[in-house]
């Protein structure tokens, strides 16, 4: 089980300056994009390092949904600068590409290939001492700060894929609720999306005891390690909180309570996932990203068409809990509960179809986007995004149900209508 400290409460990343006092930096990193380098998260965090005169750098060129290309001109920075602690102040996209910078500058001599997960890359095991890296998240999402998964769009291939070792994961995770009052309401709508399929798939993966071949090494064991007792508890929580407070974050920017509690389940989802893994609504969702054409979606101030990736998630989620609930049908109905469905007289080989139609109601009361149709896709497109799908071995291996690439193709175009 490996998860980062964690620090939560408002306003704690006043305390981040005393943070890197205490570590001894000399020469911090401070990432960060665009859009937020303006707004309070980030200036909280420079009024601190202010404030203990501590000596940094900011590199705010992060790309929202990172390419390889965007993660090189970090990594290009971190290796110039000689850094000896990171402050990644944003998403997941920051997050990430904060680790990977900080990844290939404790290992100059390396190629960018060498740490991408294979079939991609070569997915070799980190055995280099990374330096401190604090992550600040600013959305209610990906987790990113308790876990050690990079994720970036393979420009050539088309496809997401990313970089997975325990070693990148941060050293602490602050997470200040004040830092989610900036979000706009799509962000708060998409990132909250990427928690609920954390929390779903990781609860509803192959169990861990179930994965083979068992590595000869344990330096060789995934991060992720298929459903287990320890991220169950994780998931199941997250699920709970998702339940709850997503809606009420997503109409009322306004609501703290809300607000707070999802920032908390963004990280409780993480550290199951983080341990478990996913499955196929990631395994499908990178070539959802990664062939994009011309979406660009409401909120999002970029100057590049993207699908956010909880929406990438997300879209595909009703088809593929239908898929996957014929092995352990008893987790997707509590699932299915859990999000307000009534199961006191479910059958349960109907669990699949109780979990799908429940994601339906949930995704239309959020007003979103009608499948992967309405983001820019049609039928013509199905056999590219089942290619896209195929590397994705990583995750698409930890699916409680084996699939075929039959099985991918009608899972892409159930998902094409949702409603």
């Amino acid at each position: 089980m490996a998860i980062s400290n964690i620090r939560y409460g408002e306003g704690v990343t006043k305390e981040i300056g005393m943070d890197l006092q205490n570590l001894g930096a000399r020469r911090v990193c401070l990432m960060t994009d665009k859009n937020l380098s303006k707004l309070p998260p980030v200036n909280a965090v420079l009024n601190s390092l202010a404030k203990y005169g501590i000596n940094f750098q900011m590199y705010d060129n992060v790309r929202v949904e990172p390419t390889d290309q965007s993660f090189l001109d970090a990594i290009q920075f971190a290796k110039k600068g000689e850094f000896d602690a990171y402050v990644a102040v944003g998403g997941g996209s920051v997050m990430d590409t904060c680790k990977a910078a900080n990844l290939y500058a404790a290992s100059p001599s390396s190629e960018f290939l060498d740490y991408v997960n294979a079939p991609i890359g070569k997915g070799k095991p980190v055995t280099v001492p990374l330096k401190p890296l604090i992550a600040v998240p600013t959305t209610s999402g990906t987790g990113s700060e308790t876990t050690g998964v990079a994720i970036f769009d393979f420009k050539e291939l088309k496809v997401k894929t990313g970089i997975a070792s325990r070693a990148i994961k941060p050293t602490l995770g602050i997470i200040d609720p004040l830092h989610t009052l900036s979000m706009p309401e799509r962000i708060v709508a998409n990132s909250g999306f990427d928690v609920l399929c954390h929390a779903l798939e990781s609860y509803t993966a192959l169990p861990y005891n179930e994965r083979s071949p068992c590595p000869s090494n344990p330096i060789n064991r995934p991060a992720y390690q298929g459903s287990n007792p320890v991220s169950d508890v994780w998931a199941l929580h997250a699920l709970r909180i998702v339940a709850k407070y997503l809606k009420r974050a997503i109409r009322n920017p306004e609501d703290r309570e809300a607000r707070a509690n999802m920032h908390l389940a963004s990280a409780f989802a993480g550290i199951g996932f983080g341990n478990a893994g996913v499955h196929l609504c990631h395994g499908m969702s990178y070539p959802i990203s990664g062939l994009v054409k011309t979406y660009k979606p409401k909120d999002y101030n970029v100057d590049h068409s993207l699908v956010p990736h909880g929406l990438s998630v997300v879209l595909t989620s009703p088809a593929v809990f239908a898929f996957t609930a014929q092995i352990h049908p008893e987790r997707h109905l509590e699932a299915a509960e859990i999000l307000g469905a009534d199961i006191r007289t479910a059958r349960i080989k109907d669990a699949g179809l109780i979990l799908a139609d429940t994601l339906r109601k949930f995704l239309f009361d959020l007003n979103v986007d009608d499948g992967l149709a309405a983001i820019g896709y049609s039928k013509a497109d199905i056999p590219a995004l089942v290619k896209g799908t195929l590397p994705q071995e990583r995750v698409t291996k930890l699916s409680p149900r084996p699939q075929t690439e039959e099985d991918l193709s009608a899972l892409f175009e159930a998902s094409m209508k949702l409603y």
